[in-house]
């Protein structure tokens, strides 16, 4: 069968790749997609190309994004039917030319500093794989709730990501393209927990860390996936624990019962707005 080219709207790529490689998934993304979108526009850090798949949305996601990337020729659109968040992630991946790759959610925003921080970071640090940050989280209409500051160093990372704590928020990740490609990309055995099992392949690879910067908005609303499949993700984080524990020869122990986000128990809904309200 004959492979399938997908029509890649935007301008004309130039023949230089850039340093980064902006990923970024979208599947009826509309209610935040513009946010979003500028926020990787209006980065400090300008040598990026910014990947973009429209996974089969029904909403005006496809109109916004075909706006934009009439607008800047760093944008490159792809539309196609839904083929789910794992699928969509490797598929992004194989386009990216950048030494390093930036995981981006349709429904966060990245601040002004995030690329040129993580970039410097990664210089400097020519051991390390994969860098997160810290990070606020915000309401649907964007009002502030807390900041989280996950662990920094590989050690702690480790612990965390070995016991099914993400430990390295998605959306906020910088990674060695040459890195992600080693492990093989992301694994869509463990779908929902897709990136905690990249974080476990990477750090057998090279080491992991945070930054204390906050570099991210990270978007709390009903329509997330984390939101509507906690149970399920769960599940899949003990199975990719289980099969990181095989592969480094240990012992573990999951720890990750509990969600860190509300579901659709009302006792969920109710301890969230007592921590965060």
């Amino acid at each position: 069968m004959s492979k399938i080219t997908p029509l890649i709207e935007g301008l004309a790529i130039e023949n230089s790749p850039p340093v980064v490689s902006v990923l970024m998934p979208v599947f009826n993304g509309g209610e935040y997609l513009e946010e979003a979108v500028e926020s990787i526009l209006n980065q400090k850090f300008q040598n990026f190309e910014f990947f973009i798949i429209d996974d089969g949305s029904t909403d005006s996601s496809l109109k916004i994004l075909r706006q934009y990337a009439r607008q800047d020729p760093r944008i490159r659109l792809i539309s196609r039917e839904n083929r789910g968040l794992t699928f969509t992630l490797n598929e992004l991946l194989s386009y990216a030319r950048g030494e390093l790759v930036a995981r981006m959610d349709a429904d966060d925003v990245a601040l002004p500093e995030r690329f040129s921080r993580q970039i410097a970071y990664l210089r400097e640090n020519s051991e390390v794989v994969c860098v997160g940050s810290a990070y606020q989280m915000i309401d649907s209409r964007g009002r502030y709730l807390t900041t989280l500051m996950p662990p920094q160093t590989d050690e702690e990372i480790q612990q965390l990501i070995l016991g099914g704590h993400g430990a390295i928020n998605h959306p906020v990740a910088m990674m060695r393209r040459a890195a992600v490609n080693s492990v093989g990309g992301y694994n869509s055995e463990y779908d929902l927990a897709e990136d905690l099992d990249l974080w476990l392949r990477l750090g057998e690879v090279g080491k992991l860390a945070n930054l204390t910067d906050v570099l991210l908005k990270y978007r709390l609303h009903d329509k997330s996936i984390s939101e509507m499949a906690g149970q399920k993700q769960r599940d899949a984080a003990l199975r990719a624990c289980e099969c990181a524990w095989r592969r480094r020869n240990i012992k573990g122990v999951f720890c990750a019962h509990g969600s860190w986000r509300p579901d659709s128990n009302k006792v969920s809904q109710h301890a969230y707005m007592l921590k965060y309200g």
